[in-house]
């Protein structure tokens, strides 16, 4: 009988990084993946609070514009008044204060004064 002949044993060369290379690897995307991320997202709701003070400044620059020529509009209509009349009405007012009372609740009741503007102007109307 022969004596048995052992084969000799091939090994396989790797093909692809260990189970460690893997994970580091992995490690690596996922951490560049989140720092992306999160840079993004930054950016973005920087950009969306710039907008946004941006529209704020707008609404106040259109409103400061409003508030402008409703006084305009009102120091408007109270140069057109006529002469005051020096007959007085009934209750010790004028016809000219009843009158400019008058416009006063009709720019009240159209939205251009408001109660306060109204009721400053009122209190001046009746003084004089």
């Amino acid at each position: 009988m022969s004596p048995m002949r052992r084969r000799p044993v091939v090994v396989a060369p790797r093909r692809g990084p260990s189970l460690i290379g893997a994970a580091a690897t992995t490690a690596v995307v996922v951490g560049t993946a989140s720092v992306v991320s999160g840079a993004m997202s930054g950016k973005q709701q920087q950009a969306a609070a710039q907008q946004q003070a941006a529209a704020e400044q707008q609404a106040a620059a259109q409103q400061a514009q409003i508030d402008a020529a409703a006084q305009q509009a009102v120091a408007q209509q109270m140069a057109a008044q006529p002469a005051p009349a020096p007959a007085a009405a009934a209750g010790g007012l004028s016809s000219d204060q009843m009158a400019q009372l008058q416009q006063l609740a009709a720019l009240k009741d159209s939205g251009v004064l408001t109660e306060e503007e109204f009721n400053a102007q009122k209190a001046k109307i009746l003084a004089a």
